[in-house]
């Protein structure tokens, strides 16, 4: 299998996915590169997107960096399905990973996992990008689908299989 490239700036980082597992080097580079001069508090790292009405909403992930923001968004569409879970698909971390893990497999949809845990700055900046709170948060076809309730219902329904059997013919 080819190695994933990521490009973020003037640096690139190459990652084997036999290597270590996939997903989680490929933006754990790029967010600590981007992190080196950024403010520790959550809070610090908002900002008013451009033409946002003071007080209104922002719009999903306008309080991130250009480059962290590109990085995730080139990320998800380079991946059919994608998985940004608490630990790794080996070895899940809590429980709700675990129950999109177990769903994910039963399917037999190949997904990449990220492991949220590896970088604090990471897993803020995917529930600011995505406007989700918690983890698990999976994405499928470039779009954000939803955690493992949204999953287990979809599963259930039978409309996962369809959105599975959709991005991948896709």
């Amino acid at each position: 299998m080819a190695a994933v490239a990521a490009v973020v700036g003037h640096s690139r980082l190459a990652v084997s996915p036999v290597s270590q597992p996939r997903g989680s080097a490929q933006l754990r580079a790029p967010v600590r590169q981007l992190a080196a001069g950024w403010p520790r508090s959550r809070r610090a790292c908002r900002t008013q997107a451009v033409g946002q009405v003071p007080g209104t909403p922002a719009a999903p992930g306008a309080g991130l960096s250009p480059e962290l923001r590109e990085a995730i968004q080139q990320f998800i569409t380079d991946n059919k399905i994608v998985a940004f879970i608490k630990g790794t698909k080996q070895f899940p971390s809590c429980g709700f990973s675990n129950t999109v893990v177990q769903i994910l497999n039963n399917c037999g949809a190949p997904y990449v996992t990220v492991n949220v845990l590896e970088d604090e700055l990471l897993r803020s900046g995917m529930k600011e990008f995505s406007q989700w709170p918690t983890f698990p948060q999976v994405y499928i076809d470039g779009e954000f689908f939803g955690g493992a309730d949204i999953l287990i219902a979809a599963y259930t329904s039978g409309e996962l299989a369809e959105e599975v059997e959709r991005a991948i013919n896709n």
